[in-house]
């Protein structure tokens, strides 16, 4: 953990131990942890998630605790820097993102994709979609509806949420493996601060390649690429780039100030989503950094709008 990241989560849990006020005391967690489910296996790695099943519980009144969220299940794509290491998990856990979907009804799996130093982008990305397909395979042992599933991440988590939204894959189904008889759209996509076009970074910048250079070749070999074969996989590897028209609602949330990814990127994807006629909306944070230490009330106000577009109803996913 860099020394940003452990300022962040340690004043993180400062407010919520302490400077939140009442509305944050102690209470029960609504929910049951299960840690490392095994979704998937890769060149001989398993691929796990953590599953927050809902249960009887506490929460404070500013998360609105009900049953909105009954029969639905949101999936968080817990990645940051492209690494997807314990600590991502701890993350949410820390800002509350499980407490507030859980204390509604939602069963959440938080999935780890695997991180930069063993995949590539793609790589990561198959690996959602595996996760996608294991969980509406498994919809009926959690309790929920595969059709009434939302899609999450933050920083990398939020870029391959919205890089497996707009290359959703189509099931078989006669496939002999009963996972891939399943599609991975989802029903709505609510994301944090993503990067989605690294051919463009705002302002004539170019994408910091050399900080995310295991997401683009296996072992950061970018060296013996030439800039078109570079520029070539950094297109394959941006949201904005495959927005088509029929795509899951956004809601991509932004701060000012954010030092690490441009508000730019958030812009122009739903710029990009709209001119397709997709719903999209944007809600920018003033003065939020990457991430901020209030986010919790964005993440009530996503909950919120999960409540909206994952009842029960509307178009089969696939």
């Amino acid at each position: 953990m860099n020394m940003r990241r452990y300022q962040i989560v340690f004043l993180g849990m400062l407010i919520f131990s302490f400077g939140a006020g009442a509305q944050y005391e102690a209470y029960k967690a609504p929910f049951e942890q299960t840690m490392n489910v095994v979704y998937a296996e890769r060149d001989g790695v398993g691929l796990v998630m953590d599953v927050f099943v809902p249960k009887a519980g506490t929460a404070p009144a500013i998360f609105k605790p009900g049953e909105s969220g009954k029969g639905a299940a949101i999936v968080d794509i817990a990645s940051g820097g492209w690494s997807s290491d314990r600590g991502k998990i701890e993350d949410h856990k820390i800002f509350k993102m499980y407490d507030v979907f859980c204390c509604r009804g939602y069963t959440v799996f938080a999935v780890r994709p695997g991180s930069d130093s063993k995949f590539t982008g793609l790589e990561m990305l198959d690996n959602v979609n595996s996760a996608i397909r294991y969980i509406k395979e498994h919809a009926k042992q959690y309790g929920f509806d595969p059709e009434r599933l939302g899609l999450t991440g933050a920083s990398a988590g939020g870029h391959l949420a919205c890089l497996a939204a707009v290359k959703a894959e189509d099931g078989d189904p006669k496939a002999k493996d009963v996972l891939r008889r399943h599609g991975t759209r989802v029903k709505a996509v609510g994301v944090f601060f993503p990067p989605t076009d690294f051919l463009n970074w705002g302002d004539g910048k170019e994408a910091p390649f050399d900080k995310a250079r295991g997401l683009f070749y296996p072992c950061g070999d970018l060296a013996s690429h030439s800039k078109e074969e570079i520029n070539e996989m950094a297109r394959a590897l941006s949201p904005i780039y495959f927005v088509k028209e029929n795509l899951p609602p956004f809601l991509i949330f932004h701060g000012t100030a954010d030092p690490l990814v441009p508000l730019q990127q958030s812009e122009s994807m739903v710029a990009a989503l709209k001119e397709k006629g997709n719903s999209a909306e944007l809600i920018i944070k003033k003065g939020g950094g990457h991430p901020w230490l209030t986010i919790t009330e964005e993440i009530v106000v996503l909950a919120d709008w999960f409540d909206k577009h994952l009842a029960a109803g509307g178009a089969p996913q696939g």
